[in-house]
């Protein structure tokens, strides 16, 4: 699927919807529970989670791989677990910040 900034996807599996904050110029394999993600006005029936793919994620969270330069941020909870192909992504964690004297 080619992504792009801002552009709003879905799971086949679950409720989950998703925003691209970050996409790469090249075409993703991106996958919620196993399967591959929607566009969010596409129509369907849901599908059952892959075994070992229905990690979760939680609202207001960001998925990412730098290495892949691909950072979703999801807006509502899925149950499926995010990832490209068969590698799930991290969430990422909060930034520290710098210490006041």
């Amino acid at each position: 699927m080619q992504l792009k900034a801002g552009l709003r996807i879905k799971s086949a599996v679950c409720a989950g919807e998703f925003i691209v904050v970050r996409a790469p110029k090249d075409d993703l394999d991106l996958r919620c529970g196993g399967h591959p993600v929607l566009a969010h006005d596409a129509a369907g029936d849901k599908v059952v989670a892959a075994t070992g793919a229905d990690g979760g994620a939680p609202m207001g969270k960001r998925y990412a791989d730098d290495a892949l330069g691909v950072e979703l941020l999801v807006t509502k909870a899925a149950t499926g677990a995010l990832g490209v192909g068969d590698a799930f992504l991290e969430q990422k964690g909060a930034k520290a910040l710098p210490a006041s004297d």
